[in-house]
């Protein structure tokens, strides 16, 4: 009797060390029992306003409201200044990769600086995922299984734009088009589905990127009498050609103005006086739903002012990595990226979400108007919602120059 409870005592003891044992295997699966999570973004230059801290500030919200910790093992949020330079970026990205142990970039405004650190993330084995990169060869011929696309491409903002607007009867367009790769694909993108719609190209001008008088180019958009003034620009030219446009008396001629991209940020900048009747697609409006005005105003109280599309996306994202982390049971960058491609994406930032195989989060955007300053009736209510606009239809399918891709 004695014999048969010493064995049966000796058999839970045996289970119990192997239980633990599984347990501390699980934990262990935590590179250097800590994961840590770099901002790599812009603190002081033109992209600091829509990125910079508060970049920092929805990281670190979503690691908080994660409880701090995952799989038993602390977060960590760090910070770095790229100074929107692609060698500064690259050589950040690297060092955190190797000497201080980064599992996960985020934000990294500018293509240039974000195609570097997807370069670095890819040589490293890391992940990466960029919230405030727009151009769509990251998930087309750069695809790579260690770096994501959170909010936005120039394709879907171009498209998502451009086919909501014609769809809206604005069939006739002139272009303003910053004269750089990134203004090239706007308009480009733009103009095949402004035909493939119905719609006319009257022509484009292409001022040089942070060109100080844009006079004459906003003249020839306005002697063009097309229907649509497409802004095919980033800053600082973009919000300076519709300050020029609203000056001149675009808005009030009737004809419109399309922003190919602006952020709530540069139209808090501008004032609805300047910016009312502007047309513009986003991936996320702080004041849409009871979700997003929960989230954003917890935001507004640490930043005092409402969050970009980018900011809010790197919350979303940065809680979606960690909850594939946890489900993982491991911080193994290709484990974890599988595992967040495994569910749908539904969150206050992100309708209808997903991670595809090329690694682009396909979701709704929304196509908006700016209010005139009559229609807003309290701080930072400055869209009219016309239109969704399906991931879809805005992303289009996946590109056939990713490697990735299913064949």
């Amino acid at each position: 009797m004695f014999a048969g409870n010493h064995s049966r005592n000796l058999s839970r003891l045996g289970a119990l060390a192997v239980a633990m044992l599984a347990s501390t295997a699980a934990f262990a699966q935590v590179s250097d029992d800590l994961v840590k999570i770099g901002v790599l973004t812009d603190m002081n230059g033109p992209a600091s306003t829509p990125t910079g801290q508060g970049s920092v500030t929805a990281a670190q919200m979503a690691v908080d409201d994660f409880g701090g910790r995952v799989l038993g093992k602390p977060i960590s949020v760090i910070v770095g200044d790229h100074q929107l330079k692609p060698d500064i970026g690259g050589a950040i990205a690297r060092r955190w990769y190797d000497v201080d142990q980064v599992d996960l970039i985020v934000d990294v405004p500018v293509s240039a600086v974000g195609l570097a650190v997807q370069n670095v993330a890819n040589e490293k084995k890391k992940l990466f995922i960029t919230h405030s990169t727009g151009t769509a060869d990251f998930h087309g011929k750069y695809c790579s299984p260690y770096a994501m696309q959170w909010v936005f491409d120039t394709r879907a903002l171009a498209v998502g734009t451009a086919q909501a607007v014609v769809k809206r009867g604005g069939d006739s367009w002139f272009f303003i088009t910053d004269d750089y790769a990134f203004g090239h694909s706007l308009e480009r993108d733009a103009s095949t589905v402004i035909t493939a719609n119905g719609g006319k190209v009257l022509g484009s001008v292409k001022p040089p990127l942070a060109t100080p008088d844009l006079s004459s180019f906003v003249l020839q958009a306005q002697a063009s009498k097309a229907k649509i003034i497409g802004i095919a620009a980033g800053p600082p030219n973009n919000m300076n050609e519709i300050k020029t446009g609203s000056e001149f008396g675009v808005f009030k001629g009737g004809q419109q103005m399309a922003a190919l991209l602006a952020l709530i940020t540069d139209i808090h900048s501008l004032g609805l006086p300047a910016a009312q009747g502007l047309l513009l697609t986003t991936s996320f409006y702080w004041d849409m739903d009871d979700k997003t005005r929960e989230w954003s105003k917890r935001y507004f109280a640490k930043m005092n002012r409402m969050p970009t599309m980018w900011q809010a996306g790197v919350y979303s994202s940065v809680t979606t990595y960690l909850n594939a982390v946890k489900d993982a049971g491991t911080d193994e960058p290709l484990k974890v990226a599988a595992k967040m491609r495994e569910k749908p994406i539904e969150d206050f930032f992100s309708r209808n979400g997903k991670l595809r195989e090329d690694n682009l989060m396909v979701h709704d955007l929304m196509l908006v108007q700016v209010k005139t300053p009559e229609e807003s009736k309290y701080p930072w209510d400055y869209y009219r919602i016309l239109a969704k606009i399906s991931g879809e239809e805005a992303f289009g399918p996946i590109d056939p120059a990713c490697a990735m891709a299913k064949k």
